[in-house]
């Protein structure tokens, strides 16, 4: 009888456990005996065992390679349809923001007629092609940080403000002010993006940036509603709101400027790759101003309606 069998026949007779080859006391496996099948992504091998719960191998396998096609297609629609309309690149950009920006900001929007120069400025990219400079280095350059804490900011006060003027506070006043700061934002921005489009006014960054130009109302807004905190009523409070409208009018106559107006002197690539040239005639001139104008005059419209709070 073989060495093998003898040993495998006395250890069956003694009761004992066969130490296999390789473990403690044993001697080295061979590594296509210790794992079978090829290495896993983490370093062990693994192989799902489809046959365990009834599935084909190659249907397994082909459902497998299906999933990841749906994915990777489902991201593909996702860059193609609204990565030009919101570019990573893009957002990151109007979120380059620094402490010192923003107080510089908030200061420019409540006290724009202490400011000049309202020129914003460029760039040169290692491709030799112009940008705009971020937020953090430029205070003319429209940013989404501020309008974005101003719409969160003037939700909260619009609950403290219901539930200190009122018999109590309620859930729903929270949503019906961000409806009402979301429809007022939807609005102006489609206002704006129809007269670029109707007047053929073409920027880069530009749908962004009017998001951007559109949320800047709200911090005269929160002025307004705070004056009303410290006991200012009446016609004093009248001449507060009236000097927020005046200032942001102010602020978007001049920022918008650069969308509207762009200085013929700066040559911004879009993201497409195309240039944005900035010539227009003098007729082409004074329907923008007059757009410009409009625009700003609106403005009055919607900060009205948001500065009428909802009570308990």
């Amino acid at each position: 009888m073989p060495p093998q069998q003898q040993q495998q026949q006395q250890q069956q007779q003694g009761g004992q456990y066969a130490v296999p080859q390789g473990s403690i006391g044993g001697g080295p496996q061979h590594p296509q005996q210790q794992h079978q099948g090829g290495q896993g992504p983490y370093g062990a091998a693994f192989q799902p065992d489809f046959g365990a719960w009834g599935i084909n191998d190659a249907t397994a396998q082909l459902g497998m390679q299906l999933g990841q096609s749906a994915v990777q297609a489902g991201q593909d629609y996702v860059q193609k349809n609204f990565g030009v309309i919101f570019p990573s690149t893009t957002v990151k950009h109007h979120f380059n923001v620094s402490n010192s920006y923003v107080m510089h900001k908030i200061k420019l929007v409540l006290f724009p007629w202490l400011h000049k120069p309202w020129a914003r400025r460029t760039r040169r990219t290692e491709h030799g092609q112009h940008e705009w400079q971020p937020p953090r280095d430029d205070i003319n350059s429209p940013d989404l940080y501020i309008p974005a804490m101003a719409i969160v900011t003037y939700i909260l006060l619009t609950g403290l403000h219901a539930g200190l003027n009122g018999p109590g506070f309620r859930p729903q006043i929270l949503g019906e002010s961000a409806s009402r700061a979301t429809l007022v934002v939807l609005f102006d921005f489609l206002f704006v993006k129809l007269g670029c489009y109707i007047l053929n006014i073409q920027g880069s960054s530009q749908f962004v940036d009017i998001f951007a130009y559109s949320g800047y109302k709200f911090v005269g807004v929160i002025f307004a509603i705070a004056a009303g905190f410290v006991g200012i009523g009446g016609a004093l409070w009248s001449v507060v709101f009236v000097y927020a409208f005046l200032a942001n009018a102010f602020f978007l106559l001049r920022s918008l400027r650069s969308v509207v107006l762009p200085d013929p002197s700066n040559s911004i690539s879009s993201s497409s790759g195309a240039t944005t040239t900035a010539t227009v005639n003098p007729a082409q001139r004074r329907r923008r101003i007059t757009f410009l104008f409009l625009e700003a005059v609106l403005q009055i419209v919607y900060m009205a309606a948001l500065v009428r709070l909802p009570t308990a």
